[in-house]
């Protein structure tokens, strides 16, 4: 571990905090004491040695631990050199600007004590006229934001007064944003252009809020909510891709690198690099106690489906933090999966005396009593969950579950329909609502939205599955075979009901040489794994019989598979019999070549 690393994440827990950023502030707080304390002590000490040997004015950009050294530098264009501790991009200016700025920071010294413990008592208008009239960079961003906040509180209000009537927009809409942003227009200030950044995101000017925020990472490096902002941003995996060579730090930063991972979290879609990535966060050299970390990695184990060791991280996390919330929802989902009822009883029984009034928890408790199959009071919980934070997606999604399961298909798209509204990125709402929308036959309209879901998580199955069945239902066969085909590329090799279901439709389509193949493929696994032959006895007289009829058929092949049937206990058996008369008929009259010596060359 650095010692220039260790000091700027201290750094910013107070520069966080000192802004009202109080969830940049825990994240760096909980980064911090991760980190071992003698090994912390020694480190600062060594910082402080450094900086206090050092030329102030000198400039030198961060250099990150050893095992994140990059030898090939961040694109030129976009670093602003930064001088020791990355405590503001002041440092960097002249020593006249950095005197100036502190001299400003002194005068309003008794304004920024009460506007931060205004700001922690959420009391934001006053906190706006308090530091209304102050002139430091720092007083200037407490009223902007507080400015936001309060503007942020009132279309709140405004949006659930509104509740359930015809009148309430998708989302709370907050008329001071472009006011707002003329505010910090030509902001230099790396804290002001984070602001900046939140509000061209929030009127859907993607393109400039991603050149803002990268501008705000390049003067200040460790403020997280910077970071989480530009995660939103990124559609999809290409465009993280595009964007990583664009931020000001060397791609094994461990800011870029947790960066990365919580976006393709995010995004659904981590793959074993974001995995391996995880292992060099929580290696020796880093961060290697951190419940965040940690988190990062569970989740990823997650969306890959690896429930066992998800489970396992988890557990992890909670032997070192038992009353650590965050992300405590997406461990409930785990046991959900599993059917860990006993393990799930008791988690919600704890966390619920722990804080009722925490989102995860509510998402937890509904996750509990949906497993019981007490639908009703499960939709209580994650109702309860979207109250405290609106912007609380999986308990959209969770609600528009359990309404499925109820069977109440309108009122499930309509917890989908907020679900989308939150994160458009979020497979699972467009997955959801085409299933609502099937339960009502209304078959176009779920076709529209399964491909919707299909382009944020291609490689899922089952949204293929649902597409091709969505096809078939309205008479599109081919469609439905390609969407099945596509299926079968992330599928499991084993696999046998997509193969049947592709054979059948080849069938309906009057292609009987694909459909035979399709059959074949499914004895051949089923006989691999040695499944009794009900499994695939009627695949193989379909083969043997298509064998029997066409030109140049291998009677062979279709006398071994007619015999396996006839001689078992299967359903099928009479079937068999017949047409392994019939074939000994056809041997008579067609002379065959054996298969040993047709393959002997292979």
């Amino acid at each position: 571990m650095d010692a220039r690393l260790v000091a700027d994440l201290r750094q910013s827990i107070q520069d966080c905090a000192e802004r009202g950023l109080s969830v940049a502030s825990k994240w760096s707080s909980e980064l911090y004491y991760a980190i071992p304390s003698n090994k912390r002590d020694t480190l600062i000490s060594e910082e402080f040695v450094t900086f206090s040997t050092s030329t102030p004015a000198r400039s030198r950009s961060p250099r990150p631990s050893l095992p994140f050294v990059d030898p090939s530098p961040a694109p030129a264009a976009l670093c602003i050199p930064v001088t020791p501790g990355n405590q503001s991009h002041l440092l960097s200016h002249s020593p006249d600007v950095r005197a100036q700025e502190t001299e400003l920071e002194t005068q309003d010294e008794a304004a920024l004590f009460a506007a931060r413990a205004f700001m922690a008592a959420k009391e934001f208008t006053r906190v706006e006229f308090t530091v209304k009239h102050c002139k430091s960079a720092k007083a200037q961003f407490i009223y902007v934001y507080s400015c936001f906040l309060a503007a942020e509180r009132k279309a709140q209000r405004d949006w659930y007064r509104q509740n359930n009537t015809r009148g309430q927009p998708p989302v709370p809409i907050n008329r001071l944003l472009t006011t707002l942003l003329d505010m910090v227009k030509n902001a230099t200030d790396p804290w002001l252009l984070f602001l900046k950044a939140v509000f061209l995101s929030r009127l859907n000017r993607r393109e400039e809020a991603i050149e803002s925020i990268i501008r705000s990472i390049s003067g200040y490096h460790w403020n997280w909510s910077v970071w989480t902002l530009l995660c939103s941003c990124v559609g999809d995996g290409d465009e993280l891709s595009a964007l990583l060579p664009l931020l000001p730090l060397p791609a094994t930063h461990p800011l870029v690198l947790m960066f990365q991972i919580r976006t393709m979290n995010e995004l659904h879609s981590p793959s074993e690099n974001e995995l391996a990535m995880c292992d060099r966060l929580l290696g020796d050299d880093c961060f290697r106690d951190s419940a965040w970390a940690m988190s990062l990695r569970a989740c990823a184990l997650y969306h890959l489906h690896d429930f066992g060791q998800a489970e396992k991280q988890f557990e992890k996390i909670l032997a070192i933090a038992p009353h650590r919330i965050d992300d405590i929802d997406v461990y409930s989902n785990i046991l959900y999966v599993t059917d860990n009822r006993l393990k799930l009883s008791r988690l919600a029984h704890e966390f619920l005396e722990l804080d009722k009034d925490r989102p995860e928890v509510c998402c937890l408790v509904g996750n509990h009593y949906s497993l019981r199959a007490e639908h009703e009071k499960a939709v209580k919980y994650f109702r309860r969950a979207t109250e405290l934070d609106r912007t609380y997606l999986s308990a959209w999604t969770l609600m528009g579950h359990e309404y499925v399961e109820m069977k109440n298909s309108h009122a499930a798209i309509e917890a989908y329909r907020r679900a989308v509204d939150v994160n458009r990125k979020d497979y699972r709402a467009w997955y959801g609502l085409g299933q609502a929308y099937e339960l009502l036959s209304m078959h176009r309209y779920a076709l529209y939205y399964y491909q919707h879901a299909t382009a944020l998580r291609p490689y899922d199955v089952r949204l293929w599955q649902a597409q091709g069945a969505c096809y078939e239902e309205i008479g599109r066969l081919k469609e439905a075979v390609d969407c099945l085909k596509r299926a079968l590329l992330g599928a499991d090799s084993r696999e046998t009901t997509i193969h049947l279901k592709l054979a059948k439709l080849h069938e309906e389509l009057e292609e009987q040489a694909q459909a035979a193949a399709y059959h074949r493929r499914v004895v051949e696994i089923c006989r691999i794994e040695e499944r009794p032959v009900q499994d695939y006895a009627k695949s193989s007289i379909f083969v043997a019989r298509h064998h029997m009829l066409i030109t140049g058929g291998d009677l062979l092949l279709a006398k071994d598979y007619l015999e396996r049937v006839a001689n078992s206990n299967a359903e099928e058996v009479a079937q068999a019999s017949d047409w392994l008369k019939k074939l000994k008929s056809v041997l008579i009259t067609r002379p065959v070549i054996p298969t040993a010596e047709k393959t002997s060359d292979r």
